[in-house]
């Protein structure tokens, strides 16, 4: 162990040194490409952002693939059915233009609105955290939380027109989400997924299909 080792650099010395036929999916080793999502001693976290000072090297570390999704081999994970998910939500639908040169009028608090959630670094690691995917392996019935940030970017973008609510309760099994917060606890952009995304969707649910 080298000062200011991630995880990640320990696993390249494993494979380097030791074990050559290691798998591992990793890209930018910065934090922003979100392909090195494994789990460190239990805890679902990016191996770029964790430093090995971070952990007690008293005891043996462990890294494991991310356990909610299909192991390919090693430290590899097949999460294409978050891309498949994805494509099920409603694609951004711009309404009339407010101006005849085609521009639009919105307050700057409505463009902030959204931009906490164009942070998502597609990691997965809310989605392998969450319980309705992780323990009951809903995943014909429920999208998952990194989806629910995605459906909220479109939904509470004041340009977009389209109407998602019936899907979210119907198709993207949003009652499934019971805001324990293990998503936000774990999202390594610190996006308030629970508070800023799935509560305030599951309020549209209640407003426009019950009240």
């Amino acid at each position: 162990v080298s000062d200011g080792m991630v995880v990640l650099d320990a696993v390249h010395r494993i494979q380097a040194e030791q074990a050559h036929d290691l798998a591992v999916r990793w890209n930018c080793k910065a934090g922003k490409c979100g392909s090195c999502s494994a789990e460190i001693n239990g805890n679902p976290r990016l191996m770029c952002m964790t430093r090995l000072s971070q952990l007690d090297l008293s005891q043996p570390v462990s890294i494991e693939p991310m356990r909610t999704f299909p192991s390919i081999r090693d430290l590899v994970t097949d999460v294409s059915w978050n891309f498949r998910a994805k494509k099920t939500i409603t694609k951004f639908t711009p309404r009339p233009p407010d101006a005849e040169d085609g521009t639009w009028r919105l307050q700057q608090v409505e463009a902030e609105r959204v931009q906490e959630f164009r942070k998502c670094i597609e990691c997965f690691l809310c989605q392998d955290v969450c319980h309705v995917l992780r323990e009951h392996q809903l995943f014909d019935q429920f999208v998952g939380p990194r989806h629910l940030v995605y459906a909220a970017a479109l939904e509470m973008n004041p340009i977009d027109d389209e109407h998602r609510v019936r899907d979210l309760k119907h198709r993207h099994g949003i009652g499934y989400c019971n805001i324990t917060k293990c998503c936000t606890n774990v999202c390594p952009e610190g996006i308030g997924i629970t508070d800023n995304a799935a509560i305030p969707l599951k309020e549209r649910v209640i407003d426009q299909l019950y009240d």
